[in-house]
């Protein structure tokens, strides 16, 4: 009866986040905005879980985490208990503890947030957690039980990527995973900004699995340095995790002046800047947004990166422009709320017709939404209200409309790779294997841009899968030898 007391503290505790730097604070630099908790407040905060009988919190979690669990082990102060069962289902639960989307997931689904009573600060326990089993010693490089002749090549260092060379890795494959990139982490390294992941805490991951035998081959193109096809001769088993990275277009009279960048470019310009590195780009100022009047089209979480960097970057002003209104945006409304301290504008409803400016753009021409009926998924479809035009001055307009697949097909030397309509490769959703025979797919580069999360829970299906496929093959060859 004690220990059940010493859980459903809802009743008599408030929800309390993480301190929280003041916004005139966080304009200034690119350091996470959150403190981390103190031992006493994780322990008071983890207390709240009224341990469900189904718990919601884990159901809409991608990767199935125990966190009722975990926060329980937390409670009751058994921390490295706590890291264990955390990290037993998720390969980077301190990334997904400071990016995940809680407030669509897990916590926006928890029971007691339901009840109006404020949701558990899962996020902020699941960061507390893990960066206390970094400081104290008990993360360490997997140590595989016995070393396997079998090699796996991965192609892609990001999220979906490093969660399957960590899990294969495990069972003792030889792990190679080859980036373009010159660092490991893909859009974890260059795609989100510091502000909401540091990059040292990816770098110590990718230090990690460097530790426990994954080989990188960085710098490294798929189709310029080895075809598909000549990897596949290398390995027993190749993974296809590249992500999806070509900035979908936007369309429209002046679309093509000076001053219209990808918001890809315009976030890793700001990384690279961050990391030390010399982008002739920033350095002129073309993907630089000190003193200008920064307009940011789109409303997903790759938008709300770009409004919030440009405030540290010293814009004069920052708008973001969104054809829908604040309800029906995928972007997390947390994000919205930071966003919104730091000084950032919305322009809810609200679509671009046209960029002015001959040759560098210096405003963007507007009209108004109305939300009409709901379409199949659920969401208004906006429609253009007639003589509603509007001009926003802009020097920099940032497209932020989302990321369709690269035709690998082409740039990978084998064209029998089979694509869908929209140019994500297709792969058996049990297997995640392609048509192509030991050739696995996963990540957006299957499903079409999503959330880190999701790239983990994909990495770690496409690992059980190829696990199985070798296993079966090294199997069949037995009995055939014998």
């Amino acid at each position: 009866m004690a220990q059940k007391q010493q859980m459903l503290q809802f009743v008599h505790t408030d929800q309390q986040m993480p301190d929280k730097r003041e916004p005139a604070l966080r304009r200034q630099d690119f350091d996470e905005i959150y403190a981390r908790f103190a031992d006493g407040q994780a322990v008071t905060q983890a207390s709240r879980c009224s341990q469900c009988g189904v718990p919601f919190c884990q159901v809409h979690c991608p990767v199935s985490n125990n966190i009722p669990d975990w926060l329980k082990l937390t409670a009751e102060g058994r921390l490295e208990e706590a890291y264990e069962v955390s990290q037993a289902t998720n390969n980077f639960p301190e990334i997904c503890g400071r990016i995940c989307p809680q407030d669509r997931l897990c916590e926006g689904n928890c029971t007691i947030e339901q009840s109006t009573h404020g949701t558990v600060t899962i996020g902020a326990v699941e960061k507390y957690i893990t960066d206390t089993a970094w400081e104290r010693g008990w993360v360490k490089p997997a140590t595989p039980v016995r070393e396997r002749a079998q090699s796996v090549g991965i192609i892609g260092a990001g999220p979906a990527g490093l969660a399957a060379a960590d899990q294969l890795r495990r069972k003792g494959y030889q792990v190679h995973v080859y980036d373009r990139y010159d660092r490991v982490g893909g859009l974890l390294i260059y795609g989100i900004p510091s502000f909401k992941l540091e990059k040292d805490v990816v770098e110590r991951r990718a230090k990690l699995l460097a530790d426990a035998g994954v080989i990188f081959h960085l710098g490294f193109e798929v189709g310029r340095h080895a075809t598909l096809g000549q990897l596949r001769v290398q390995h027993d088993a190749i993974l296809i995790a590249t992500g999806v990275y070509k900035a979908r277009e936007l369309e429209g009279p002046g679309s093509g002046v000076d001053g219209i960048v990808p918001a890809l470019d315009y976030l890793t310009a700001s990384n690279r800047t961050g990391l030390g590195d010399t982008v002739v780009d920033f350095e002129n100022g073309r993907l630089n947004a000190k003193g200008k009047n920064v307009v940011v089209i789109g409303g997903g979480d790759t938008a709300m990166d770009c409004v919030r960097t440009a405030i540290r970057q010293g814009a004069k002003s920052v708008k973001c422009l969104y054809r829908r209104n604040r309800a029906n945006m995928p972007g997390s409304q947390r994000e919205v709320a930071h966003a919104e301290e730091e000084g950032v504008e919305f322009v809810w409803q609200a679509a671009p017709d046209a960029f002015l400016g001959d040759r560098q753009v210096t405003g963007v021409r507007a009209h108004r939404m109305h939300m009409g009926v709901a379409d199949a998924s659920g969401r208004q479809t906006p429609q253009a209200i007639e003589g509603s035009a509007f001009t926003l001055e802009a020097d920099l307009v940032i497209k932020a409309l989302g990321f369709d697949p690269e035709p690998l097909p082409t740039l990978f030397g084998e064209p029998n790779l089979k694509v869908s309509r929209w140019g994500t490769v297709m792969a058996d959703p049990r297997t995640l294997m392609t048509n192509l025979e030991g050739v696995f797919a996963a990540g957006d580069i299957v499903r079409g841009a999503s959330l880190v999360v999701w790239g983990i829970r994909d990495g770690r299906d496409a690992a059980a899968g190829i696990h199985t496929y070798i296993t079966a093959r090294a199997a069949a060859g037995q009995l055939a030898a014998e």
